[in-house]
C-alpha cells in the first residue's frame, strides 16, 4: 500500500556543515557546528547521531 511523503518535504541527507567525530577515549561521538566547535554528545555509547555526516 503506497503512503505520502512528510509534508513540507522534509530534509534529506546530512545536515549542511555538521559533522560527528569519534571520541576513543571515552567510546562516543561528538557533534561538531560549522566553526568546529563541540555542540553535544551522545549519551549511549556507541551510538551515533542521525543525520550528521561522519568524519
Amino acid at each position: 500500500m503506497a503512503t505520502n511523503g512528510p509534508k513540507g518535504g522534509g530534509r534529506r541527507g546530512a545536515v549542511a556543515k555538521r559533522d560527528q567525530v569519534y571520541n576513543p577515549r571515552n567510546r562516543r561521538w561528538t557533534k561538531r557546528g560549522s566553526d568546529k566547535k563541540f555542540m553535544d554528545q551522545m549519551s549511549e555509547k556507541h551510538r551515533t547521531f542521525r543525520g550528521v555526516r561522519k568524519k
